[in-house]
């Protein structure tokens, strides 16, 4: 199903929760509400058109500028081989944007609707502080318990020492910071 085709029924399905689609260019998506994402996130695997089985990844991106964190899913329906032996497939790709305020950065858990989503939240939270309401481990995967701070927002300031060990910076570096 074209990308078009896939934008079209959750924009029907969802029209105050679907913010703005973007069906053309390598890697088409739909910007949707945070406070519905679960809803939408049950309807994009549950509907039997679009049949989303696969989360390949969440990434997170800060906008720093725009005071906002976004979650990008990239979702994946799978097609079962016709004859034993022959691969899976993908049949439809989609990716699904939920931005959020920097300062409050609040997305519902889909760990219960895709299980991969557990890690993938779990490293969102530990390197860009978005928090996944109703994650059932949320805590760091990466970085250290004790470890303050989230090391991809944009105006992370890396420690001069970690536990009396000395930060790796670059050369005449005195206050490293993206």
């Amino acid at each position: 199903m074209a990308p078009e085709a896939i934008l079209k029924i959750l924009q029907e399905t969802f029209p105050d929760e679907v913010t703005e689609v973007m069906p053309e260019g390598v890697h088409p998506h739909a910007v949707v509400r945070p406070d519905r994402w679960h809803d939408i996130a049950l309807f994009l695997r549950d509907d039997e058109r679009l049949g989303f089985d696969w989360l390949r990844c969440i990434s997170g991106v800060d906008h720093i500028e725009d005071k906002l964190l976004t979650a990008v899913y990239d979702l994946h329906a799978t097609g079962k081989p016709d004859t034993p032996g022959e691969l899976w497939h993908v049949r439809n790709e989609i990716a699904i944007k939920v931005r959020v305020d920097r300062d409050n950065p609040h997305i519902p858990s889909v760990a219960d609707v895709w299980p991969t989503a557990d890690w993938h939240e779990r490293e969102a939270y530990d390197l860009l502080g978005i928090i996944f309401d109703g994650h059932p481990d949320l805590r760091r995967i990466l970085c250290c318990d004790d470890w303050v701070g989230h090391p991809l927002r944009k105006d992370y300031e890396f420690p001069m020492e970690y536990h009396g060990i000395p930060a790796v910076t670059e050369y005449g570096q005195t206050r490293p910071q993206h």
